[in-house]
């Protein structure tokens, strides 16, 4: 099991790279295509918005393959989209090997934590999703990193290689330690779209892009923050990155076992640890040490927020979580790009750099609102204790999804 969670986290690794490592080497590829920075900007939505397309698409093309062989399949666009990037002739070509690329992300990491949440039984879920999830945040601290360092030593292309390598060495293990998950009986596109319109399941969603938007709003433009109102020169800034990507990693080891414990106050903690945070940010931004430290802790709680989101809206999805859990993807990749632009709105509009944390504050505020409003249906609809259906049975005492 140890072996297939690995694989898994791998394979979220290389997705994770790929996602963010490009935003490091936006000059080099702006070079090497003869493109401006802004064009070159245009290649981070072209994979953002293959996330929002492919993950509702590939999983309604999978839904009656079993999931290894799904998940093989969603892997192997992956690394085709990354080796595309890699020997892409012009911008065109590129835009679209990355809008290719990305199309496979949520699908992938979809079914990744239904595997991880059948593999170890309902009583870790939370933990296992974590642990796969981990993969993502591990990128941020190695992979972004030293893909930028290669991009910037042996020019752009070959940090996409190196990710399409990553993405073949997690076919590999997927293939080796992964066993066979069923779907469930009498699954199929009609029951996944059934399952996706339930209500729980859509106030999850929208907690996740009002939520994680609060990260993003400030993410998008921690550089500028950090050198124009912490007062650290440029070359910290990739320390402060590598120093958000362990808050996401020490936020995903403890945000597991917490949610297998108490999954709805996890995520009410969570968010409202994270609208604190945001607030205590705008005001303490000025002062470097606290700067620093409050990165750590946004990295944190707003990473701690995704896992047990993740387990929830498969739970709610009842027998049929596969379009959820991959749509919740989209979710957050819809909060990346709504975060950035919002907090952009407030830079535009004169209220300067610190004012992306108070925007990113009352997002999470409305995502905390909608988060409360759902555990209270929930209770409303007498919702009793709920797992993923994995194999094609339920595996709880009592599945309550259909209630709502």
């Amino acid at each position: 099991m140890a072996l297939a969670l690995l694989a898994l986290a791998l394979g979220a690794f290389a997705i994770g790279t790929t996602e963010f490592v490009i935003m490091g080497l936006l000059p080099q590829v702006a070079g090497g295509l003869d493109i401006s920075i802004a064009s070159a900007g245009h290649l981070v939505s072209a994979y953002a918005l293959g996330v929002v397309i492919g993950a509702p698409l590939l999983t309604a093309l999978g839904t009656r393959l079993r999931r290894r062989n799904a998940l093989l399949a969603f892997l192997g666009v992956f690394v085709l989209g990354n080796l595309a990037t890699a020997l892409a002739p012009g911008y065109g070509a590129v835009f679209a090997a990355r809008l290719l690329a990305g199309l496979p992300h949520g699908a992938v990491l979809g079914v990744s934590t239904l595997v991880a949440a059948h593999l170890v039984g309902p009583a870790r879920q939370a933990t296992a999703v974590a642990r796969v999830l981990l993969g993502l945040t591990v990128a941020n601290i190695v992979g972004v990193p030293a893909g930028t360092y290669l991009g910037q030593v042996f020019g752009w292309r070959a940090a996409f290689l190196v990710v399409a390598v990553l993405g073949a060495v997690a076919v590999a293990g997927v293939a080796a330690f992964v066993p066979h998950v069923p779907v469930a009986a009498g699954g199929g596109l009609g029951r996944e779209l059934r399952a996706l319109g339930r209500r729980q399941v859509w106030l999850g969603l929208v907690t996740a892009v009002f939520g994680f938007a609060g990260v993003f709003a400030v993410y998008s433009y921690i550089s500028p923050m950090m050198t124009e109102l912490a007062g650290l020169p440029a070359a910290a800034v990739p320390v402060v990155l590598a120093l958000f990507g362990v808050g996401m990693t020490a936020g995903s080891l403890v945000v597991g076992p917490l949610g297998d414990r108490a999954l709805r106050p996890t995520i009410y903690g969570a968010l409202a640890a994270l609208a604190v945070v945001l607030v205590v940010f705008a005001w303490a931004v000025h002062t470097p040490w606290a700067a620093v430290l409050l990165t750590v802790l946004l990295g944190a709680v707003g990473f701690g927020v995704t896992a047990p989101l993740q387990v929830l809206i498969m739970q709610k999805a009842g027998d049929a979580p596969t379009m959820a859990a991959a749509s919740n993807h989209s979710a957050f990749n819809l909060a990346n790009a709504g975060g950035a632009w919002l907090g952009g709105v407030g830079i535009s509009a004169g209220f300067g750099y610190a004012s992306p944390a108070i925007i990113g504050a009352v997002l999470t505020v409305v995502g905390l609102g909608l988060a409360l409003l759902a555990g209270r249906l929930d209770r409303g609809d007498g919702a009793g204790p709920e797992v993923v259906a994995v194999g094609g049975r339920a595996r709880a005492d009592e599945l309550c999804a259909d209630r709502d």
